[in-house]
């Protein structure tokens, strides 16, 4: 089944992102975002894309510039992930072929990222929208409308978040955090796609 849920590597360093990367897909998490503030985070972002581009979605977050985007596009990356509205990034990331995952909180935010051509919302920090948040927005959003939770949603509130209608979550340190092995990454991504698939099934 397609789940989804974005894994989110923050900080994780380029000699360690291949293990990690087969470890989330073995789990059956295939969308990968590697945030570029974490270190030299192109280099880990075409070591995925070079080897699992074919299994996964692989791309960047905490993307914050049209340049950033040119740069992900040159290694492989095929979507962006930004913690803000910006339209000029969203822009740039469709005419370059990937796919743009947003940052909103607003209706005027949702509604400028869906003009610029987003694929999705995410919506961060989810914990300030809540589940009843997303519920309101989403009666005046277009149907289509996809949306993530990011931040305040995880494993406990998987549930509550699908019954209000969203689309599926970006996971940071519910994952992965500095200091976590490939081991550590596969026993918390098991029990997050566990949840996650019973959350789906209970609906």
């Amino acid at each position: 089944m397609s789940r989804e849920i974005i894994a989110i590597l923050r900080g994780v360093q380029p000699d360690e992102v291949l293990a990690i990367g087969k470890m989330l897909i073995d789990a059956g998490i295939t969308t990968i975002e590697v945030p570029m503030n974490s270190p030299d985070a192109l280099d880990s972002i075409a070591l995925l894309a070079r080897e699992f581009g074919a299994q996964a979605n692989i791309g960047a977050g905490t993307v914050l510039t049209a340049q950033t985007v040119h740069e992900v596009a040159s290694v492989g990356g095929k979507l962006i992930v930004s913690p803000d509205t910006n339209a000029e990034v969203i822009e740039a990331t469709k005419a370059a072929g990937m796919a743009s995952y947003p940052g909103v909180l607003t209706p005027t935010e949702c509604f400028t990222a869906l003009r610029h051509g987003a694929d999705g919302l995410k919506f961060f920090p989810g914990s300030l929208v809540g589940p009843d948040g997303l519920k309101a927005l989403s009666a005046v959003l277009p149907k289509s409308t996809k949306t993530y939770a990011v931040g305040g949603a995880g494993p406990d509130s998987f549930a509550d978040w699908l019954e209000a209608g969203v689309t599926g979550f970006g996971i940071g340190s519910g994952l992965y955090k500095v200091g976590f092995s490939a081991k550590d990454v596969s026993y918390h991504a098991d029990k997050i796609v566990a949840a996650y698939d019973s959350a789906v099934r209970d609906q």
